[in-house]
């Protein structure tokens, strides 16, 4: 019962963080659901969670990567897989390199390993919180492409890396030969896992299909475990699980398995995912600040110095701008060997001015996954003494998550506005020509069946119907044309069209109630229409969004 009240607690502080957003419009979401988690984990709630770090990504990581993954666009991350893989893995090995030697200049008394261990922890980064702190409109696509793209990748190399200096650490010996094979078979492992499970998923789909009238909660049911059975089974080989459940979800669309689904399953899938992503999302940032009263409450004694008493903030600060500087090194390195490297192949360039750069740099935000990573250190060691450098570790982490989305919120904002401007054309001309595609096929397909023979009364009512579609395609194929109409004329039409079109469906909800109040129809009948009248009208909201 504890659990399950403390489950919706979660579940409400999520909820009331949209509308404290609005009220105080300065604070980031991902501030305000770190607040309330505080707020919650303050003596007097009595709310301490003790979380374990393995079930925290199955539950947590594992279906959010996922539907991260399912939603990504992957025409642009295969454009730009060269500076996403540079980021998710170049700078990962950079910062864990670089990061741990400057850790252990900061904090002596923390052995090496375990500086290696926590630079590696610290190096996944959140494009949630990102796009949570600015609006992605603001923001260049192939940034936002680069930035989602890395945060996916990252959490995996990330985390391999983190398990083999841990290991380092507790047995105090380390092969780079061993870790290098032992880091290629999790990589390895883990994406085969990944299409493993989808393979699995889609011959359960094609399995259910063989069967009339499966109820599409049925489909979604298979749909929603992917993620799970990915993790579990590469972590059953030690390999990456979390780099599984990104494998899956990328895999997932682009196969067979998405056209398995019905119509309505698909749509009861991507609204599912949709909302557990929020939920998740909130759930973590909320998860985050229910841990630091007790971390904040415990200082390390290792960082504290009795002639200075800010000492552990001046460690976490200076962390923090390390880790800043080695991202902007690294990302204006790579941006230069690209550029070498595309003259020499003719390949495209990535362009990227000094602003761009240190958007990039500032909007490489730590969450979730560092938090889960750190509380994942062993508490005790090989021979029973407690693991050395823990409580630090716990520490600098939490400390750089907050003061990294701090450093965000005040800084992105301003950093990216007017980045954006001209970006939406080349977007807005792809939309337009797939449009004009879309509707030349389906006019091609109807002229197809108003030109069929035929002399019987079913054949005529198709004919009469095809060309009454026909025409109705043919005006929105001139709308969509600007070399014959004029925009502003196209815009009114499409208005007025819309305008009239939910007249109808208002006259027609009216009718309905009259039938549902005489008695003439019963409630049944009633939300069967209803609801077909919905979706007529979400048609034709999103028609008018649209334009």
């Amino acid at each position: 019962m504890q659990i399950f009240t403390f489950i919706l607690i979660l579940v409400m502080a999520v909820v009331a963080s949209q509308p404290l957003t609005r009220l105080f419009r300065i604070v980031p979401l991902p501030i305000i659901q770190i607040g309330l988690g505080a707020a919650l984990a303050w003596p007097t709630a009595g709310f301490h969670p003790r979380i374990d770090p393995e079930l925290f990504l199955l539950l947590f990581i594992a279906p959010l990567l996922f539907a991260d993954a399912f939603e990504a666009p992957k025409r642009e991350y295969r454009r730009l897989l060269r500076p996403i893989l540079s980021l998710a893995v170049g700078l990962v090995f950079f910062t864990t390199l670089f990061g741990g030697l400057a850790l252990h200049w900061l904090v002596p008394s923390m052995p090496l390993p375990v500086a290696f261990a926590l630079a590696a922890v610290l190096s996944p980064t959140d494009a949630v919180a990102v796009s949570a702190i600015v609006d992605k409109e603001s923001v260049p696509k192939d940034l936002i492409h680069v930035l989602e793209g890395e945060s996916l990748l990252n959490d995996a190399s990330g985390l391999v890396i983190f398990r083999f200096a841990t290991a380092a650490a507790l047995t105090g010996s380390f092969s780079l030969w061993q870790a290098s094979l032992a880091f290629l078979f999790a990589v390895a492992g883990g994406i085969a896992a990944g299409l493993l499970a989808v393979v699995v998923v889609s011959w359960t789909l094609k399995l259910l299909a063989k069967f009339d009238r499966i109820a599409p909660e049925a489909q979604v049911l298979v749909i929603m475990f992917l993620p799970f059975a990915a993790f579990l089974a590469a972590e059953a080989v030690h390999a990456s699980g979390v780099l599984a459940a990104v494998v899956a979800g990328l895999t997932v669309g682009r196969t067979r398995t998405a056209n398995q689904l019905s119509v309505s399953a698909y749509m009861l899938a991507h609204s599912f995912w949709t909302m557990l992503a929020f939920l998740l999302n909130g759930t973590l940032f909320v998860l985050l600040g229910l841990q630091l009263p007790a971390i904040i409450r415990t200082v390390p004694p290792a960082l504290v110095d009795a002639h200075w008493l800010w000492q552990p903030l001046g460690i976490i600060v200076a962390l923090t701008l390390c880790l800043l500087l080695l991202r902007f090194v690294w990302i204006t390195l790579a941006i230069a060997l690209n550029r070498v490297i595309a003259w020499r192949l003719r390949l495209e360039q990535f362009h990227a001015t000094l602003r761009t750069r240190l958007a990039g740099s500032i909007a490489g935000v730590r969450g979730a996954v560092t938090l889960a990573g750190v509380l994942s250190f062993p508490v005790l060691a090989l021979d029973g003494s407690p693991f050395p450098g823990r409580d630090v570790a716990i520490f600098l982490a939490a400390g750089v998550i907050l003061l990294w989305l701090a450093i965000a919120s005040l800084g992105l904002p301003p950093l990216v506005r007017g980045l954006a401007a001209g970006h939406g054309a080349a977007h807005a001309t792809e939309l337009r020509r797939a449009r004009i595609t879309a509707t030349e096929a389906a006019i091609a397909r109807l002229e197809g069946v108003a030109h069929r023979g035929g002399t019987d009364g079913a054949a005529t009512i198709d004919q009469a119907v095809a060309e009454g579609l026909i025409a109705t395609y043919r005006r929105r194929l001139a709308l969509l044309d600007d070399g014959q109409t004029p925009r502003e004329e196209a815009v009114a039409l499409q208005r007025s069209e819309s305008t009239l079109r939910q007249t109808a469906l208002a006259a027609e909800r009216e009718a309905l109630r009259g039938l549902l109040r005489s008695g003439a129809i019963d409630d049944a009948t009633f939300n069967a229409l209803a609801h077909e009248l919905v979706l007529h009208d979400v048609l034709a909201e999103s028609k008018a969004g649209s334009h």
